[in-house]
């Protein structure tokens, strides 16, 4: 990484973060529908008003009275208004974010730390762009919903220049019903496999996802088709969990199904054998209003690795790969619970099964167990200033990195500890220290590196 000042780099920030901490001018209002009282924020049963802005407490001007006209003139000048018509496109709106980090060594061999979640720690680094994203999405008619994201700010694999725009979701939904209970997901997004993956980047309070989650569907999507059940009051939650700050995974369904390609997002399928997945997740509301999501989700396939010629030890060779043309054996467990932080917050995950790993004594590429997880505490402080929320998470994982080449067996330690700061809905800024120890699987002799950093992300929304 550059030896930028770290005070400069950090403070810039903070002044970003700042400048958007003015209070606003307009505040949204919602009504029960039930028993009509407005509220000043998002709740179960709640229907969005839009924003208001307090009247002023001057007098109104006077107004002068009408010059008095004859009714035939009235009728004259009368124009007969017709209702206007919705068009699908009056239903589409655009969203999105921008997330610029900035990683500082702080000691051991920092310099040398490679993560699949962020391409911007490691040697001869600076500002780096994370996520640049835009949302469009709508109703295109009462019974069809589509999504559209892309992400301008990837970097392609073997590219010495960042900022490519590339896909990250494209489908619809299909509603089956009048209540929007059932639906069907065809397209490129998310597979329902772990919490954290669901989670958007955009709520997310830990700066990237744990590996050991990650590790079976990076990028988190796959081109397939999702059936989804919600009933209405489980849909009432999902949304009151995004809506209310409390940082929620959105609605995937209380249960779901689905099939899909299997190598990943924006990869072409390779050996004609899709992957199976099931998902429930439920969240409680308790007597207190304390909100508790608890669920497990489970996949299998046959998954094809990529091989190429590696030296280690001394030799050089081409694994091979002990398994069926069809591909390595590709199954995994996950169960999960997320205590929301009102203002006390936990939330962890733990997954097992089995994957292709790199056997390099045997020199094959061979299926073997693998196991990880990762717990989080957190605080939520809600003040004239914003919301605070300290947090501190610890994950590890003992497993292949099946999406690398030879698929490498990867040991991750990793304890990271900060603060994320929202002056305002448009904003965030979060700080962090990491304590790191993990395997560097993009290229060999696969070492296992450990090292600490300062890091520092901030986030426009818009």
């Amino acid at each position: 990484m550059k030896h930028v000042p770290l005070a400069a780099a950090f403070w810039t920030m903070c002044g970003a973060a700042a400048a958007e901490g003015a209070p606003q001018a307009a505040i949204e209002l919602y009504v029960d529908t039930a028993t009509r009282q407005i509220y000043a924020e998002p709740g179960p049963g709640r229907q969005r008003l839009g924003r208001f802005v307090q009247a002023s407490d001057a007098p109104a001007p006077a107004v002068a009275p009408a010059p008095v006209t004859s009714e035939r003139a009235v009728a004259a000048t009368t124009t007969v208004s017709t209702p206007s018509v919705r068009h699908w496109y009056d239903r589409i709106g655009i969203r999105g974010y921008v997330q610029m980090r900035y990683n500082h060594e702080l000691g051991g061999d920092a310099k040398d730390l490679k993560s699949p979640g962020d391409r911007y720690i490691g040697r001869d680094q600076g500002f780096g762009i994370r996520r640049a994203r835009v949302v469009i999405s709508g109703d295109v008619t009462d019974r069809m919903s589509i999504y559209i994201q892309p992400d301008l700010a990837s970097t392609p694999s073997g590219s010495t220049t960042g900022n490519f725009a590339q896909l990250r979701d494209a489908y619809a939904d299909v509603w089956l019903d009048a209540g929007k209970t059932w639906r069907i997901r065809a397209g490129q997004s998310k597979i329902p496999f772990g919490w954290e993956d669901l989670q958007s980047s955009q709520n997310r309070i830990a700066l990237d996802r744990a590996d050991a989650l990650n590790s079976a569907v990076r990028d988190e999507r796959d081109l397939g088709v999702f059936l989804y059940w919600s009933p209405k009051d489980v849909k009432e939650r999902f949304a009151y969990l995004q809506k209310s700050g409390l940082k929620g995974s959105g609605d995937y369904g209380m249960v779901g199904i689905g099939v899909y390609n299997g190598q990943g997002a924006n990869r072409p399928d390779r050996n004609d054998q899709l992957h199976s997945v099931v998902h429930f997740s439920y969240p409680f509301k308790l007597a207190n209003g304390q909100y508790l999501e608890v669920g497990a989700d489970a996949y299998t396939g046959r998954f094809k690795v990529s091989t190429a010629s590696v030296t280690l030890g001394g030799r050089t060779f081409t694994p091979g790969v002990d398994a069926s043309e069809a591909g390595s054996t590709d199954r995994r467990v996950a169960a999960h619970v997320v205590y929301y932080p009102q203002p006390f917050g936990f939330q962890a995950e733990w997954t097992v099964g089995k994957g292709p790993q790199l056997d390099v004594g045997r020199r094959l590429v061979r299926t073997r167990s693998l196991r990880g997880g990762y717990a989080q505490l957190m605080y939520r402080f809600e003040g004239e200033q914003g919301i605070v929320i300290p947090y501190a998470k610890w994950q590890t994982y003992r497993g292949g990195s099946k999406f690398d080449t030879n698929a490498p067996a990867m040991r991750v330690d990793e304890f990271e500890a900060g603060v994320e700061w929202q002056p305002s809905n448009a904003v965030e800024l979060a700080v962090a220290f990491a304590n790191m120890r993990r395997t560097d699987v993009g290229a060999a002799p696969y070492r296992r590196i450990d090292g600490r950093l300062l890091r520092v992300q901030l986030q426009v929304n818009y």
